[in-house]
């Protein structure tokens, strides 16, 4: 026995089964939010809600409507693992971030907001799977990594009209936003579709709470 499997803390382990239907995905997503809430891992709730809508809708879209699949869920040790396993054994593919085709676009966001990730076949299928990382103070990097895009992005833009920190990066991050939009558009996205999509992760996240 090494001394890491003696020092280390076991994982939590929790399985959800999922049928890949539209309706299915909340559902999903919710059942993920309430078993992080009883491990008392809320902290992850953010990013963890994110991830678990791509690799449900990833199933929903190209494995098939209906399908059978289950999540799983471990933490412990400062990080959430998730993994999603279904009956298809055609690995996912990372295709390029100027590829006109959807399959594959929900890996670029998998890798952009997980620590880690990767894909497995399994027996009775595949699995795609991605980490979490919670740092030393609680903090989910998805929520760091917004305030310090808010902090740099408010010192390169102009000087801002209102008084006060929080109305400053208020401010910076609506500016943000309207630069996000030009951006996906001119990488060929449809910015009223990011938009809806962006608003259904926030009021999704709002109801959870």
């Amino acid at each position: 026995m090494t001394d890491r499997e003696v020092t280390e803390p076991p994982r939590l382990r929790h399985v959800l089964p999922f049928e890949a239907t539209s309706a299915g995905v909340p559902m999903l997503r919710r059942a993920a939010v309430k078993q992080l809430g009883r491990w008392s891992a809320s902290m992850a709730t953010d990013e963890a809600e994110l991830l678990v809508t791509e690799l449900a809708t990833n199933v929903l879209k190209h494995v098939g409507e209906g399908v059978s699949a289950a999540l799983v869920l471990e933490w412990g040790g400062g990080r959430l693992r998730l993994e999603m396993h279904d009956g298809n054994r055609v690995l996912p593919v990372l295709k390029s971030a100027n590829c006109d085709e959807e399959c594959g676009r929900g890996l670029h966001l998998l890798a952009a907001l997980a620590a880690d990730w990767g894909t497995v076949v399994t027996a009775a299928g595949k699995a795609v799977w991605c980490e979490i990382e919670v740092d030393s103070t609680g903090a989910c990097r998805r929520l760091v990594r917004a305030a310090e895009v808010l902090e740099n992005y408010q010192g390169a833009s102009a000087a801002p009209t209102r008084s006060g920190h929080e109305a400053d990066l208020e401010e910076s991050a609506i500016e943000l936003i309207a630069d996000l939009l030009h951006w996906t558009a001119a990488h060929g996205h449809e910015p009223v579709d990011v938009l809806h999509r962006a608003q259904m992760y926030y009021e999704d996240g709002v109801g959870a709470a």
